[in-house]
């Protein structure tokens, strides 16, 4: 029966070095922690993630994914920038770079652009890995599209469905898998399988630009509306973050879950009913901002060269 910490005492308490490094990171530059609710009252619709559904009483609830939508309704409130350092259930991911819990580290700043919070994320990530007693790294910026045309030779934007196919049978995907998956799902599997995993290795790198069908949150890029204001941040060829100059249009929110829940149907999914509390805040208005989700498990990982998110944890979900 396994009854001790996943995580060895010294990386438990390098563990707490690091989370008050973060603290006074943010601390500093005057932004305000908040604490918002794990028990919600809507999953989310992404297609890609699996909200866990838990009785609580007489109600039914989910336990969030992220606290993102929580965090924008306290935007449209008036809160200015803020940051929160919270733990986050996602069903059904486990394996060296997943545990269904971990800490999200997940933080605004109003009336930035996202390149402007791609310098912060860098910033961060570098006084932490200094405090855990490596060397800071130098960033680079990577566009979606650029690539995957040095990596694979090919546009993703505008090469044919076929193309992503043949390319993931060639990179490991079975081929009844591969006719399975819808185009972003190639696009999924290429990078987490290929290209991802040689992002980041003597740097930090942000991948911007991803494709519009990927937007998410995030806005559409004015000067090429094929591609969207989101980015995502790699070390080690781990994924350690994921960002958006964040939308701000209720109509266009809307438009894109009543899509997800679609594509939910369509794969045979449970569809999720619209979380209205967030779409009337964002009616109410949302500031500029923009924003950013830190899996800091992971970040620990890169800063103490971890090779297993159960190395940085106090207990995996398996053991809790």
């Amino acid at each position: 029966m396994m009854w001790r910490p996943s995580a060895s005492l010294e990386q438990l308490r390098l563990r707490a070095r690091l989370l008050a490094t973060t603290r006074e990171f943010f601390d500093s530059r005057g932004l305000i922690e908040v604490d918002t609710p794990v028990l919600v009252n809507h999953g989310v619709t992404d297609i890609n993630l699996d909200s866990a559904a838990v009785r609580c009483g007489a109600r039914t609830g989910f336990l969030h994914t992220s606290p993102e939508y929580a965090m924008k309704r306290l935007l449209a409130a008036g809160s200015g920038d803020i940051y929160q350092l919270c733990h986050v259930v996602r069903g059904d991911e486990c394996g060296r770079h997943h545990n269904p819990e971990f800490m999200l580290l997940e933080w605004y700043r109003v009336g930035w652009t996202m390149d402007a919070l791609i310098d912060e994320v860098a910033e961060l990530f570098n006084a932490v890995v200094v405090a855990a007693g490596r060397s800071a790294r130098a960033l680079q910026r990577i566009r979606y599209q650029e690539a995957f045309h040095t990596h694979f030779g090919f546009d993703p934007i505008a090469t044919p469905t076929q193309t992503l196919s043949q390319c993931s049978i060639n990179n490991g995907l079975d081929a009844d898998a591969a006719a399975s998956l819808s185009r972003d799902g190639l696009l999924d599997f290429l990078i987490g399988v290929a290209l991802g995993p040689t992002l980041g290795q003597d740097r930090w790198v942000a991948l911007t630009h991803y494709p519009a069908s990927q937007a998410a949150l995030a806005e559409l890029d004015p000067q090429d509306p094929r591609v969207a204001l989101r980015f995502e941040f790699y070390g080690n060829g781990i994924e350690l973050a994921n960002g958006f100059q964040e939308l701000g249009h209720a109509g266009q929110q809307r438009e894109r879950f009543i899509a997800d829940n679609a594509a939910r149907l369509e794969r045979g999914l449970p569809t999720r009913a619209l979380d209205e509390y967030l779409l009337t805040a964002l009616e109410h208005g949302l500031p500029p901002c923009s924003g950013v989700a830190v899996g800091f498990d992971r970040l620990l990982m890169v800063a103490s060269d971890a090779q297993h998110i159960r190395d940085v944890m106090t207990f995996t979900t398996e053991h809790a």
